[in-house]
């Protein structure tokens, strides 16, 4: 079972930490969880929960982030940003407190959909430990997104009711690249909440700045496929890994 801890004030500020299940032998490589469901507080962290036990199955160090989301639990933008960032800064303490336990050179930040887009994003931090991003199904254009309403409109909540073009900007990783670390998008050509295009655009520009980004297109996998252990889709994951 995990261990949850604190990262910051707010209640959502907590990151469920699960050790390798065999008890390891040596630094252990680490995941950092970023779950998605489109920023709404209908959603949490537990999403990633199958994720976080194949890891930890396989002698991963893991840990699954919430962050304050949109609806009653304050979150938006940047605010819900500001916490994953808050998050990995804490886990990087953490890792070079213990290279005993964990391995520093090996931290990998896997987020889905909304956490996918965080994950991206959190990769232009210049204190983030993460050595490398797999985005699954990730939000990469909020702009194009709002234009189409896409996960029912949740772009206007979270950016506000009124977002400038600098907003769109800012918020979309899309227009952020390069973010300076190597990457892995998965993306199912049958995802019904994210359109795949959004992943070839992205992968194409993120090359087109240099970043060296890997991409699947899992033949017949939806938005969710990429987020069950026991799908092809999540198989691509991890064979990147090493897994």
């Amino acid at each position: 079972m995990p261990t949850t801890e604190r990262y910051g004030d707010h209640p959502s500020g907590i990151a469920h930490r699960w050790d390798p299940s065999d008890g390891g032998t040596g630094p252990a490589p680490v995941a950092v969880l970023l779950h998605g469901g489109w920023w709404r507080d209908l959603h949490d962290a537990s999403l990633m929960d199958p994720l976080a036990r194949d890891l930890t199955a396989a002698g991963w160090a893991v840990w699954n982030v919430e962050y304050r989301r949109t609806g009653e639990d304050g979150g938006g933008w940047p605010q819900t940003l500001d916490d994953v960032n808050a998050a990995l800064r804490w886990i990087g303490r953490a890792l070079r407190a213990a290279p005993e336990r964990y391995d520093g050179a090996r931290v990998t930040a896997v987020g889905h959909s909304a956490g996918g887009h965080l994950a991206l994003l959190n990769a232009l931090d210049p204190d983030t430990p993460v050595t490398g991003v797999v985005a699954l199904a990730p939000i990469t254009d909020l702009e194009r997104c709002a234009r189409a309403g896409l996960g029912e409109g949740a772009v206007g909540p979270f950016l506000g009711p009124r977002p400038g073009a600098g907003a769109y900007t800012e918020s979309s990783p899309l227009h952020r690249v390069p973010l300076g670390r190597p990457q892995l998008v998965v993306h199912g050509d049958a995802d019904q909440r994210v359109p795949v295009e959004h992943s070839r655009d992205y992968t194409a520009a993120a090359r087109a700045a240099g970043d060296r980004v890997e991409y699947r297109e899992p033949a017949g996998a939806d938005h969710f496929a990429v987020i069950d252990p026991g799908h092809a889709a999540w198989g691509e994951v991890r064979s990147h890994l090493g897994v």
